[in-house]
């Protein structure tokens, strides 16, 4: 599971650093150490763009966090859908066809997981301890998704504010090192992979698959943090930083 990230990189370096052809300077974000589902966060994907023809071309786009079918009655349910799960993403009805033509990159510092350790006889309700996964070489790290669009039938199809684009995060089976903390963790996809995965010619489900393989373990650190992540409304880079938990919490996880 992935419910909490931090992106705090910004477009100008992003656009380097995936080697974006084109982006919008009006879709802004500022640095979020604290990205929560519903919020919106940057998107790298290849889609054709009207003026350049009809060839895709790899763009830094803004998106929602929280992916809504573009079947869907309500966009609501995007709230609950912020991950799918890598084993079953090929199959299930939201994701399906977004798994076939729709696949993105989102950029990220780290992400967040909050473990509570094991309540001992005798003792107090241990407190939840929230962990900051992140790269040991401090790289950025790319996440595998998918993206859609979402049409509001009650506004006419040439106005903007009908359509509304958003994303979910594609998670795994935890690594051993991580496991202890949440059994689920987001795919994170190596460089050599992230053209394979934006490649809108792969269309083969078998194929495109073949790229969920887990990243190699041992490269993330798990970092303790303080409680304050918890509350979304919270934002800056001191979230990330390291804040030894109680001694009973780490007996426990360690």
């Amino acid at each position: 599971m992935c419910g909490r990230y931090a992106s705090s990189r910004k477009p100008e370096d992003l656009v380097e650093l995936f080697e974006v052809a084109t982006w919008d300077p009006k879709e802004a974000l500022a640095a979020d150490w604290n990205v929560a589902p519903t919020k919106d966060v940057f998107a790298v994907l290849e889609r054709p763009v009207r003026e350049a023809g009809p060839e895709p071309v790899r763009q830094l786009r803004v998106l929602r966090w929280g992916l809504v079918p573009s079947w869907a009655k309500d966009p609501a349910v995007g709230v609950k859908m912020f991950n799918a799960r890598a084993e079953t993403v090929h199959e299930k009805p939201a994701y399906r066809r977004a798994f076939s033509t729709r696949r993105c990159l989102l950029p990220a510092d780290g992400y967040f997981e909050w473990h509570t350790p094991e309540k001992l006889p005798g003792q107090k309700a241990p407190k939840k301890q929230p962990y900051f996964v992140t790269p040991k070489d401090g790289a950025e790290l790319a996440f595998a998704g998918l993206y859609e669009f979402w049409r509001d039938r009650n506004i006419p199809e040439d106005d903007p504010a009908a359509w509304l684009a958003t994303c979910t995060i594609i998670t795994v089976a935890a690594e051993p090192e991580l496991a202890h903390v949440h059994p689920r963790m987001p795919l994170i996809l190596p460089r050599d992979r992230w053209d394979d995965w934006l490649d809108r010619s792969l269309t083969d489900a078998d194929e495109a698959a073949a790229l969920l393989a887990p990243p190699t373990p041992g490269l993330m650190e798990l970092r303790p943090v303080g409680p304050a992540v918890g509350n979304f409304r919270n934002n800056g880079p001191e979230l990330l930083e390291r804040v030894e938990p109680e001694k009973e919490d780490a007996g426990t996880l360690f």
